[in-house]
């Protein structure tokens, strides 16, 4: 999932000869119409396609249908009312973005087999053992660079960070309770930003899907990302001292092997494994010119992991997550329903109204920054929400005349910012491994919320000016 480009990226239709200031301004006529333009208001369709919204996400947050699962009954009754057509409804899952997702999940349990990375989990228990202020930084700067090869919101990742940090033994010069929670959350913020293939990605989708050619430069896209971990670690230094000093749950037998683990792989499997893997990033980084063939050299070093016996089938199957892709998948045709009926532009016109014409660009993505991640935490559906919010944020954009790119990376990226609430896997499971009282758990987390956000923001805003 790592790409490094300095070129431009555009949509994938005709469209993508169409420079951004006119393509905006296409759309405000589009969507503003001329003041003489009759206004606007809710049609049948709009409101079935919020009412079904709406039933995913709460069926999202009661949690009785198998995850993946909310999206796919969202899009049936789309159809069955004729908000959309079947092909339309389920187009998502021939989305460029579903296949790059799917191939770097292979490729990224791949990678884990390497010698690379078992030395690298021996050598965060090792450093987590030495104890005081020192330790505390370098833990979490660690992590981060983890982080930086695994790509936010890897499940596999912060679980084996947690699981490694839970089975430390207390001392009074680095308290577990202390390193855990930070060193928790720095899984899911890399200081070498340069894996956010699956955000990119995100990013040029919504940007597509609401009309926009998507200008977008990763290595700028990366620095955004950069402006939040370094949010973040700004706060764990100054948090340091506020963090609890108390014992944490006794560890189990297994995790305190988990970074004794043998290397599995010949040297030869080794650097297939490498070649496959930067054999993905270039496929990424060509796609700009190549088109969907970029997307397809994604495919190809799996295949090639498969070819060499890195990965059989049955652990290449295992590693794509169906659920996620499920997920991934119908969320793009729920988005895509939502701006067909109109109602994502009415939205944007209307949140355009309500903040006027003058609102200040940092307050109208901070706004949505923070809506996005409330509404990713309580859903549990990080990529869902973003593909639900980012395209209304886009349309205020496009509606106030001013260029969506920051709003859509912003957004896209404070899907993954939430955490200040222990209802999802991260959160919950920090929680509970540090033995964190809600009041310790909350004395680090909303500060870290806002802080993020608001670098995140400020980063946005500088790097893609709007005006």
């Amino acid at each position: 999932m790592i790409v490094t480009h300095s070129g431009k990226l555009y949509t994938f239709n005709q469209e993508s000869r169409i420079g951004i200031v006119q393509r905006v301004g296409l759309l405000r006529n589009r969507y503003c119409g001329h003041k003489k333009r009759r206004k606007r208001s809710m049609t049948l369709p709009m409101i079935i396609a919020l009412a079904v919204t709406v039933l995913m996400i709460i069926l999202i947050m009661v949690d009785k249908l198998p995850f993946g699962a909310p999206p796919l009954l969202a899009l049936l009754l789309l159809v069955v009312f004729g908000v959309t057509d079947i092909k339309t409804a389920f187009g998502g899952f021939a989305n460029p973005t579903i296949v790059m997702l799917a191939s770097f999940m292979a490729i990224i349990a791949a990678l884990q087999k390497t010698s690379f990375i078992v030395k690298f989990k021996q050598t965060m228990f090792n450093m987590a053992s030495k104890g005081g202020f020192k330790a505390y930084v370098l833990l979490i700067l660690i992590v981060m660079l983890g982080c930086s090869l695994f790509g936010t919101g890897s499940t596999a990742y912060y679980v084996l960070v947690i699981g490694l940090l839970s089975t430390l033994p207390y001392s009074k010069q680095l308290p577990p309770s202390r390193v855990l929670m930070p060193a928790g959350f720095a899984a899911n913020h890399p200081l070498l930003p340069f894996n956010t293939a699956l955000q990119y990605g995100i990013v040029i989708a919504v940007l597509e899907s609401a009309g926009v050619a998507a200008n977008v430069n990763l290595v700028k896209f990366s620095l955004v990302n950069l402006c939040l971990s370094i949010g973040f670690l700004v706060w764990c230094i100054l948090a340091y001292k506020i963090l609890p000093d108390h014992p944490i749950a006794e560890a189990k037998e297994e995790a305190l092997h988990a970074g004794e683990q043998k290397v599995a792989l010949t040297k030869n499997q080794e650097l297939i494994t490498y070649f496959s893997f930067v054999l993905a990033v270039v496929g990424m980084i060509l796609q700009s010119k190549i088109g969907d063939a970029g997307y397809a050299i994604t495919g190809l070093a799996v295949g090639i992991i498969l070819i060499s016996g890195v990965m059989d089938f049955n652990e290449i199957r295992n590693s794509i997550s169906a659920p996620i892709i499920l997920m991934s998948a119908g969320v793009i045709g729920i988005a895509d329903a939502l701006g067909n009926t109109g109602l994502t532009s009415l939205v944007g016109e209307t949140v355009a109204k309500m903040l006027g014409t003058n609102v200040n660009p940092f307050v109208l993505i901070f706004a949505f920054c923070i809506l996005t991640s409330v509404l990713a935490t309580l859903t549990g559906s990080t990529i869902g929400t973003v593909y639900v919010f980012a395209p209304m944020a886009i349309a205020t954009c496009v509606n106030l005349g001013l260029d969506p790119t920051a709003a859509a990376a912003a957004i896209v990226v404070s899907g993954w910012c939430g955490h200040f609430l222990p209802i999802d896997g991260m959160p919950a499971m920090i929680m509970g491994a540090g033995d964190y009282k809600i009041t310790e758990f909350w004395k680090f987390t909303i500060p870290q919320y806002f802080i993020r956000l608001l670098a995140l923001t400020v980063g946005a805003v500088l790097i893609f000016p709007m005006k």
